[in-house]
């Protein structure tokens, strides 16, 4: 009976507060209220030591590839045997000379002639500028030049002392007997061969043009020809300096 006297508006039931929606999750599942990942500074450290990893792995396989050159280059000259034979010749003072002398000291050697007009000339000019460059830098061994005739017939003592010294003032100057001459240039495997007289009986000889790089232990390490410069051949003795391994 009292319910009927209630007004219709206090009979509709109570209004409930509406529902609070969950909060949207990310893509994966994250909040993105919540930061869960690491701090800048801890990311930046972790993406910087997984490059120097990277770089420290590059510089290994670098080193690795260089080393595994090396030792296939020095198993080329064990096999090749250039310049492993000796030799006994004559300076320009007309002392004997032998190969082991130059043992333990880094040598650019060159085989010509005095009466050679022009190549001869430029090339021994050249080698010795390249040891004058490298004697520039401190802490790096010597470099001595050397030079072999390949006429022993007209280049005795006297003219090759005539002949080295307007060069540089190491340059030693090597002859000796048509055959000890020949035995020499066979250990480096040079060519030469006299051409015809003329009638003053003069004659060029036709010959390699190489400057052969050997090392302390008295090996061929490297030629250079007419192409390249004093500046390259200095770049490329420090090199062989610097990665320089004797062989066994």
């Amino acid at each position: 009976m009292f319910r009927a006297l209630l007004p219709a508006r206090c009979l509709l039931p109570p209004r409930r507060p509406p529902a609070t929606a969950p909060p949207r999750r990310g893509l994966r599942g994250r909040d993105p209220t919540r930061d869960g990942g690491l701090p800048l500074g801890r990311r930046v450290a972790a993406v910087a030591a997984a490059g120097a990893a990277a770089g420290a792995g590059w510089l290994y396989l670098r080193q690795e590839k260089e080393r595994r050159r090396r030792a296939r280059r020095r198993e080329e000259l064990r096999a090749l045997a250039l310049g492993q034979g000796d030799f006994a010749l004559l300076d320009q003072e007309g002392r004997p000379r032998r190969k082991a002398d130059f043992l333990g000291r880094w040598v650019l050697l060159y085989f010509g002639f005095t009466h050679c007009p022009d190549v001869c000339p430029e090339e021994l000019e050249k080698l010795c500028r390249a040891v004058a460059l490298l004697e520039r830098e401190p802490g790096l061994p010597p470099v001595q030049p050397l030079f072999i005739t390949v006429d022993p017939e007209r280049d005795d003592v006297a003219a090759v002392g005539r002949y080295v010294r307007d060069f540089h003032p190491r340059l030693l100057g090597l002859t000796g007997s048509p055959e000890e001459v020949r035995a020499a240039g066979r250990a480096y495997r040079v060519y030469a061969s006299a051409g015809p007289k003329d009638e003053d009986g003069d004659y060029v000889v036709d010959h390699t043009v190489l400057i052969y790089l050997l090392g302390p232990d008295g090996l061929f390490l490297d030629y250079y020809g007419r192409s390249k410069t004093d500046a390259q051949i200095a770049q490329s003795v420090r090199r062989h300096m610097e990665t320089y391994e004797p062989v066994q």
